[in-house]
């Protein structure tokens, strides 16, 4: 698929009395890669979990591509699409999880292979060929048979990645994906996403990862209380903060 731009439009999200996201406004346009960061609690995961509808916002709307996700528009209201269609659409959003969350009863292949196959989208046969691809292009050709208790942890997340491509989403969303990793496994994960980061998909990434982020997003965000706070290059919010908050917060990670 082609790279997909994604709009958020006045995202608000409570849990309970606790305001998760406040008003979020956001652009990533087709292929950007964008880098989102903020203290625990900031609201960030919950932000990637609303853009594909996994969590729905109680204010606001997210498109992908100029389409609603998760909502139609009915008299001026939203109103929430069938989970058929929700699911639809998901498929067209690639999301890695900081936990992995493949099959353990799955093969590192028949991981990948399985989203194509329940979609309707290929074959087993076809689907079993493109995942030995993408095992390849994560590093991977030589673990097709073994199952994530015999991978590591950044080869399972190498995996997962994989599975995240084998639909060909517009949009790949990562929330904290080397955040459960042994710190010297992290470099191979983070590999992989630069080179995804080149390839033109677009990328939207929670990550504490600093430098990282400055050497692959087109765009950092800095989130806090459910606000953004800063956004822009980051030569600029990174080396050149305007906000104290964004300022106070580096002065911790760096």
């Amino acid at each position: 698929m082609r790279p997909a731009a994604v709009e958020v439009h006045g995202v608000r999200k409570w849990y309970g009395a606790h305001r998760v996201l406040d008003g979020v406004e956001l652009t990533v346009s087709p292929g950007e890669v964008t880098v989102i960061l903020g203290p625990s609690g900031s609201g960030k995961s919950t932000l990637l979990r609303v853009i594909n509808h996994l969590e729905k916002p109680e204010v606001g709307y997210v498109s992908v591509n100029g389409e609603l996700i998760g909502v139609r528009r009915h008299d001026r209201r939203l109103k929430e699409l069938s989970e058929r269609v929700i699911l639809g659409q998901r498929s067209r959003i690639g999301f890695v999880f900081q936990n992995f969350n493949l099959f353990p009863h799955l093969t590192a292949l028949d991981n990948v292979a399985a989203a194509p196959v329940a979609t309707g989208k290929l074959t087993k046969p076809e689907a079993q060929e493109l995942a030995r691809e993408l095992l390849g292009r994560v590093g991977l050709a030589d673990k097709v048979g073994a199952y994530p208790r015999q991978l590591s942890g950044g080869q399972q997340q190498r995996v997962a990645i994989a599975r995240a491509l084998a639909l060909r989403p517009g949009v790949i969303l990562f929330d904290e994906p080397t955040s459960a990793l042994d710190p010297e496994l992290v470099g191979e994960v983070l590999a992989v996403i630069k080179d995804l980061a080149t390839s033109g998909t677009t990328l939207i990434i929670v990550t504490h990862e600093i430098g990282f982020a400055r050497e692959v997003a087109d765009q950092v965000v800095f989130l806090d209380e459910g606000r953004i706070v800063e956004q822009g290059p980051p030569s600029e919010v990174l080396d050149h903060p305007k906000h104290e908050r964004t300022r106070d917060f580096l002065s911790k990670v760096l």
